[in-house]
């Protein structure tokens, strides 16, 4: 389908094109959404919340930007909005961590992310990065998230999260810096 006459379908409430639109970028946007939240079954539900707004907001699209490029923004911004949440009803739990240490609670959170394109050989090794992944910074996490798990361009990064090209690499190489200061530990333990 032509960009342009999906929209254009899109804003008439076309199911057709709204089921087209779901079976094109469904998949993708559950991929960068799990990398961001870690978790399989917020994934879904902020997949799903995506694409309602998307169908609930189209008329507001003003093309500006890739129709893509629109959709991976609210994806990015409802995964980090329910990211804050978390959080904010963490500081409010925090008698829990009283209970449990650390490493207990790193095993648990670990136990329950399993990413779908991490072969079983490399499950452990994966956890440990989304552990390194989950710690850096929203932009750092997010720019890393695209380009590696989504394999977009700097550009498209870039137009996304509304910064510049320049920007975005010195996300991507602080973020990677970070990571290889966090990982470095790990396999100097276990890759002798």
């Amino acid at each position: 389908m032509i960009e342009s006459d999906t929209i254009a379908q899109l804003k008439t409430g076309n199911e057709q094109a709204f089921k087209w639109l779901v079976d094109e970028y469904g998949a993708r946007i559950q991929n960068t959404c799990l990398g961001l939240l870690q978790n399989t079954e917020d994934a879904e539900d902020i997949t799903q919340e995506v694409f309602v707004s998307v169908f609930q907001s189209i008329h507001g699209f003003k093309g500006e930007s890739k129709l893509s490029t629109w959709i991976y923004r609210i994806a990015i911004t409802k995964s980090l909005e329910h990211i804050r949440m978390k959080n904010r009803k963490k500081r409010f739990a925090f008698f829990q961590n009283l209970f449990i240490n650390d490493e207990e609670q790193a095993k648990s959170k670990s136990a329950h992310f399993d990413h779908p394109g991490v072969q079983l050989e490399n499950k452990e090794r994966a956890a440990i990065l989304f552990k390194a992944i989950e710690q850096l910074s929203e932009n750092q996490k997010t720019a890393f998230i695209l380009h590696k798990l989504e394999d977009l361009s700097y550009a498209e990064i870039a137009i996304i999260m509304k910064l510049s090209v320049a920007s975005v690499e010195s996300l991507l190489f602080r973020a990677k810096q970070n990571l290889k200061k966090r990982l470095e530990n790990y396999y100097k333990k276990n890759e002798k």
